[in-house]
């Protein structure tokens, strides 16, 4: 039957796009695992089948004909479909291995995930991490990155979140400053502060706190400093330039070697930065077991937070 005829052909049909890909015999033969004589008789067999030649064969060259380019292109999804279904299958088993793309911001990427990961590669040797560090909301899908740490109020719906750890922000300032210019008692006193600012396009200069028992006071600031990076924000107020609103992850470490003070401690920052740190992946049905053993990994050693 022809049906059946066709079925015995798919893996020349694989053969041929190989040999696309490879551009002669001897590589596809390789490639393939087969002899080249092998290679020759499936594409022979094939162009039988067909009833038209798929390949210009000349001394120096092998070629597509356009009924081989033609018969090629409109299976070439399919079988790359079939390549990743079996390296998703075979990714059920045995150890996580394989590339991760990750991307992360700048600041949250050196001082937090940067340092965590030999300890993951170490017990995942077969996986290999590319890493973008950028303060851009880059596109996972479209630009092909696995996984992405956010620090967000919320995640988008058509992604899949994993929620690493809580964070807060920090009102901090340097005690030479504070001795300077004397320290805030109550948020409104900050409109006669320095204040370094992390400018959001499109939002005004302001700073909002919750205070312990739920009341919400917004406050207008202005400095001589705006960045949108919270290493640098830090480094300026350890310089003594002003008071800024830092994630806890860039503070926490000044603020436990006494070289940075927070200031109305009484008051929460609130709308700075997210209030949690999330690992984040477009969705789809299976997950590569790298990518899961990277999860996993990170929410473990960030299970703690950044307290300071």
């Amino acid at each position: 039957m022809l049906g059946d005829r066709i079925e015995a052909l798919w893996g020349h049909v694989h053969a041929l796009g190989e040999l696309a890909l490879q551009g002669s015999y001897t590589a596809a033969a390789r490639r393939l695992g087969i002899s080249k004589a092998a290679m020759s008789q499936r594409i022979a067999e094939l162009e039988r089948a067909a009833g038209v030649p798929l390949v210009q064969r000349t001394t120096r060259s092998v070629r597509l004909t356009e009924a081989g380019q033609q018969l090629v292109d409109a299976t070439r999804e399919a079988y790359a479909q079939i390549e990743r279904g079996f390296a998703n299958v075979r990714d059920l088993a045995g150890a996580p291995r394989g590339l991760v793309r990750l991307s992360a911001p700048v600041a949250l990427g050196r001082q937090q995930i940067v340092p965590r990961l030999p300890e993951f590669l170490r017990r995942h040797p077969q996986v290999r991490i590319e890493m973008d560090l950028s303060d851009r909301l880059v596109s996972l899908a479209q630009e092909g990155f696995d996984l992405a740490v956010r620090h967000t109020a919320a995640p988008p719906d058509t992604h899949v979140a994993w929620t690493l750890c809580e964070t807060r922000s920090w009102l901090v300032a340097s005690r030479a400053y504070l001795r300077r210019r004397g320290t805030p008692a109550h948020p409104q006193d900050l409109v006669t502060h320095d204040c370094l600012t992390y400018p959001r396009p499109g939002e005004a200069s302001t700073w909002s706190f919750e205070s312990l028992d739920g009341r919400r006071v917004t406050v207008p600031v202005r400095g001589a400093l705006a960045a949108n990076n919270s290493e640098v924000l830090r480094e300026a107020v350890l310089s003594g330039l002003g008071l800024a609103v830092l994630p806890d992850f860039s503070a926490q470490a000044a603020l436990r070697g006494g070289r940075l003070i927070a200031v109305l401690p009484r008051w929460r920052p609130v709308g700075a930065f997210g209030e949690r740190l999330y690992a984040i992946r477009p969705y789809s049905p299976v997950v590569p077991r790298a990518v899961q053993a990277l999860v996993a990994y990170l929410r473990e050693a960030l299970a703690g937070g950044f307290a300071p």
